[in-house]
């Protein structure tokens, strides 16, 4: 492709994930594949500055304003970033907007002008708010500068950078050398990571899912903090396991492996799409003891039915996903009812937690870094519920690891600056021994 097409491609790609309601990585994946002519270079090259202009949405729109552009939209926002980004000059750009068969319509006098207003200038003024320099939505700032506590600007920095490729090793398949040592003979190097025994750091961004060892089942795709959750579950062979918001099943097989195939696990969610594609990752990862099961809402029938049968209860409940905006960078701007959520969290909780026995534990988890989402919503559970305690973080993390825990506070909230995964919470919570409530 010539340089005005990928822009043109650039643009139309960007415009298919600002006006669509779905994360932009399907978007994406539907446009290429649409578009097969296109090579790994062209794909790489639209990806990556589309993908840079998601990261630079607050940025980029406070420099469209400020310029008095006349639209904000997917063209002049590449335009934006072609001049701020790429810091190209004026006299490489306008070429680029040829108007020919391949590339985008000519610039119109107000793009020009556009265009010589941003030349040369940096992309972060001094005079720039905090929170535009930061991408941080309104909606967030606040709790988020509570939870961070003083290290506002350095977690933000860090939920702007792309996000790196973590694997899981399946202990049914493999150790972590004899993984390493496979991915090398095929020219990719993985590293250890620093908190789960389980997990290599690749780098770059190699295909995977077309490598002999993830067709076999040995290694999963898994950030190293969702590995981290399904470790605290502490799931051990012989247990009866609800994986009560399973979604496409990665921390049910990671839990699944720790358990040797003995005991079961019930892998539940609303969706069964996303159960779907989970049986194919159970297959092929050779699990035979996880059970999808589809629930018709956090109060399903099921739930009652099962009262106080399960040893662990994970719960990987919906959430805002801020931990995750390195890689979703376009869900920061989609709109959140905080309200709505928390109370959907408060009822899954209390719905799921029936199910565990005594002496059992439900384990909390959410992809969100703000306090009303994860502190806040296991202090009201516990107030309302006595017959819970919570285990300290350090505490669990002793029975499955010799390593340094990740905290020294009682619930664990991961983040991309502290830990190098993405953003996670945890709470571990156990259910009272002899417990006669109904």
């Amino acid at each position: 492709m010539t340089p005005d097409s990928r822009i043109k491609a650039s643009i139309e790609l960007l415009d298919a994930i600002l006006t669509t309601p779905r994360p932009a990585d399907g978007v994406a994946t539907a446009f290429f594949r649409a578009r097969r002519y296109m090579g790994s270079g062209d794909r790489g090259d639209v990806s990556a500055r589309v993908y840079a202009i998601l990261r630079h949405h607050a940025r980029l729109g406070w420099w469209l304003e400020r310029a008095g552009a006349q639209r904000d939209d997917a063209r002049a926002r590449v335009i934006a970033w072609l001049m701020l980004g790429e810091e190209k000059p004026f006299e490489e750009v306008e070429p680029l907007f040829t108007g020919g068969r391949y590339g985008p319509d000519e610039l119109s006098a107000a793009e020009r002008a556009l265009l010589k207003s941003l030349s040369r200038k940096p992309l972060e003024p001094e005079e720039m708010p905090d929170a535009v320099r930061l991408e941080c939505p309104d909606w967030a700032e606040a709790s988020l500068r509570v939870a961070f506590d003083g290290r506002f600007e350095e977690e933000m920095r860090a939920l702007l950078v792309s996000a790196p490729v973590d694997i899981r090793i399946n202990e049914a398949r493999g150790t972590r050398e004899e993984a390493r040592a496979g991915l090398k003979k095929s020219g990719i190097h993985g590293s250890a990571t620093r908190w789960s025994p389980l997990a290599l750091r690749v780098e770059g961004r190699p295909p995977l899912a077309g490598h002999p060892l993830f067709k076999s089942g040995a290694i999963e795709i898994q950030d190293e903090g969702s590995q981290l959750v399904a470790l605290l579950a502490d799931a051990r062979p012989g247990m009866q396991v609800v994986d009560f918001c399973a979604g496409a099943g990665g921390k049910a097989l990671a839990m699944a492996a720790r358990m040797g195939g003995k005991g079961r696990i019930v892998a539940c969610d609303v969706s069964e799409g996303r159960l779907l594609r989970s049986k194919e990752r159970i297959r092929r990862a050779g699990i035979d003891n996880v059970e999808p099961r589809v629930l018709a809402s956090e109060r399903d029938k099921w739930v009652k039915r099962q009262k106080g049968k399960f040893d662990r209860v994970l719960i990987d409940a919906p959430c805002s996903g801020v931990g995750a905006w390195r890689r979703n960078p376009d869900a920061r701007w989609r709109q959140v009812d905080l309200a709505e959520l928390t109370a959907l969290q408060g009822r899954i909780l209390e719905s799921a937690a029936r199910l565990a026995k005594p002496g059992g534990r439900v384990i909390y988890a959410t992809c969100s870094l703000l306090p009303e989402e994860n502190e806040k919503r296991v202090e009201a559970f516990l107030a309302a519920d006595p017959s819970f305690r919570l285990i300290p973080v350090p505490q669990a993390w002793a029975a499955i690891s010799d390593g340094p825990c990740p905290t020294a506070e009682p619930m664990l909230r991961l983040t991309p600056a502290t830990h190098q995964t993405d953003g996670f919470f945890l709470a571990v919570l156990e259910k009272a021994t002899g417990d006669k409530a109904e």
